[in-house]
């Protein structure tokens, strides 16, 4: 399995020298078997314009799976090239929630907000929902389990080839199912199951525990609960996602290098660009 993080940026696009280390570009994680092109991606904030470069020149052809429709996770669509072009073949999944799909999507992204509708992008796009439970994507094994998030259904998500799995809770606000043994938030059946022996565990991390307080409204966690879900979940490494707009290069650094690492779990910053092999 191969993984490239392509957008690991929260809210909104973080542009300028501060941000250039860890990137600037909003939620968007690929997924390849082996040495094949990727083909199944996870959120299409403004990092799935990178795909393109991925492809070689070619179409994309494969699943796109939204974990949830705020900006930040879908006005990348329009702008990947190798999704928006005829020979491309698209299957966009989203959290069900008794609309047609299109019509959502539709809702941000059509005249005068937008000038064209998802009906209008180049390719074959079919636009599906999908509920809570297991679902087949281009051969990889998707459990899809609904977490708290502010401001509509919000789907944590398991990735599985059948060897190895990722797990990823990019938007997740734990508090909000109590306050946990630290007040960071419940370490809840959802997030378990979710993040169960994975061998990446991909996490919101957009505050740091002080911070929370002031924001415990927003939908997001604090860097600490994402280390504090891995040890839990027993997972080999544990990627903070979803940097807070704000948050400068040196201050990732800061705050990677102020949490624990229980039994010697590896904690690690997301960074855009990168690729893991498993």
């Amino acid at each position: 399995m191969q993984i490239w993080m392509l957008g690991v940026r929260g809210s909104c696009p973080a542009p300028g020298l501060d941000f250039v280390r860890f990137g600037g570009n909003t939620s968007c994680v690929a997924f390849a078997h082996d040495d094949d092109a990727p083909s199944l991606v996870l959120d299409a904030g403004t990092g799935i314009r990178s795909l393109s470069s991925l492809l070689d020149g070619n179409a994309f052809s494969g699943t796109v799976v939204l974990g949830h429709l705020h900006w930040d996770h879908v006005y990348g669509l329009p702008f990947f090239g190798a999704g928006d072009r005829p020979d491309a073949r698209v299957r966009l999944l989203i959290p069900a929630s008794g609309v047609a799909p299109v019509d959502v999507l539709r809702r941000s992204m059509s005249p005068p907000h937008f000038p064209i509708t998802p009906l209008e992008l180049r390719g074959s796009w079919t636009f599906d929902g999908y509920d809570e439970g297991w679902f087949d994507a281009e051969g990889f094994q998707v459990l899809a389990r609904e977490i708290p998030h502010k401001g509509g259904r919000t789907m944590g998500l398991r990735v599985s080839d059948g060897n190895h799995t990722v797990a990823y809770l990019s938007d997740h606000a734990p508090q909000d199912l109590g306050p946990g043994d630290d007040d960071l938030g419940a370490v809840h059946e959802a997030a378990l199951e979710l993040a169960d022996g994975a061998d990446l565990l991909i996490h919101d991390a957009q505050y740091t525990a002080a911070e929370l307080p002031a924001f415990a409204t927003f939908g997001h966690a604090a860097a600490d609960y994402a280390v504090r879900l891995g040890e839990a979940a027993g997972v080999r490494r544990v990627i903070l996602f979803h940097h807070d707009p704000r948050r400068t290069d040196d201050q990732i650094e800061n705050l990677l290098a102020s949490l624990p690492r229980p039994g010697g779990l590896v904690v690690e910053a997301a960074v855009e660009g990168r690729r893991y092999s498993l």
